[in-house]
């Protein structure tokens, strides 16, 4: 159970989670450096796009670290960091105009957001669960039932991760549509924005493939055991 062929799956996951980061690490930091010829800070253009989509009641807060930026629809908040906030780069306008895309996906019920949203609290729970309740059915006689449990849960959370991808993809296409009409944006500009965002979306790209490897090498563990 603890060593065996299929860590390979996990393994793999973990390389590529691993290759994406650095990517969007490198590729931000390579754009964070190009300061915009429009010169806005990225809270300036976050508002500015926010006001331009009839959105008035989502508040822009500055937060710690380093690429945290999100969007939370509970409270209508949008949230940017550190290295986004204050920032002219064409890097940083890019990563707020993605948060803005989420808020525009909110302010029209963008379905695959509606979707992820309401499945948040199950992908949690699933998560947490899966991997306890898999250990119990092997300790209680190889329990099917205990263990198909515990799979599903792991399969809620790997679905989370799917449902994620056209939400994200929409955010980037949205924020680069919006940058290159508004003229925030031109040019050189908006393809190295482009880049930007691309490698961020790699990212959750990685993340989905990682949890699919991972219920993968679950399902070859344990997914083929029966009641004696």
């Amino acid at each position: 159970m603890f060593y065996d062929a299929t860590y390979i799956l996990v393994l793999i996951g973990a390389l590529l989670s691993i290759w994406a980061s650095a990517r969007v690490n490198s590729t931000y930091q390579k754009y964070a450096n190009v300061r915009s010829r429009a010169g806005l800070s990225g809270a300036q253009a976050a508002q500015q796009i926010l006001h331009g989509a009839g959105i008035y009641d989502v508040r822009i807060e500055h937060i710690s670290g380093n690429l945290t930026d999100h969007y939370d629809p509970r409270s209508k908040v949008l949230r940017l960091s550190d290295s986004v906030y204050g920032s002219t780069s064409v890097a940083a306008i890019g990563v707020a105009a993605h948060e803005c895309g989420h808020a525009i996906q909110d302010n029209v019920s963008y379905a695959p957001l509606k979707i992820r949203n309401s499945f948040v609290p199950v992908a949690n729970i699933g998560t947490k669960a899966a991997l306890p309740i898999i250990l119990l059915g092997l300790v209680f006689g190889s329990s099917y039932t205990l263990i198909q449990i515990g799979l599903l849960c792991f399969a809620c959370g790997t679905f989370f991760q799917l449902i994620t991808l056209p939400v994200e993809f929409n955010a980037s296409a949205r924020a680069v549509d919006i940058l290159g009409n508004t003229h925030m944006l031109s040019g050189d500009e908006l393809s190295q924005t482009r880049k930007v965002l691309s490698a961020a979306a790699m990212t959750y790209v990685a993340a989905a493939a990682a949890s699919i490897l991972s219920f993968l090498r679950l399902l070859l563990l344990f997914g083929g055991r029966r009641r004696d």
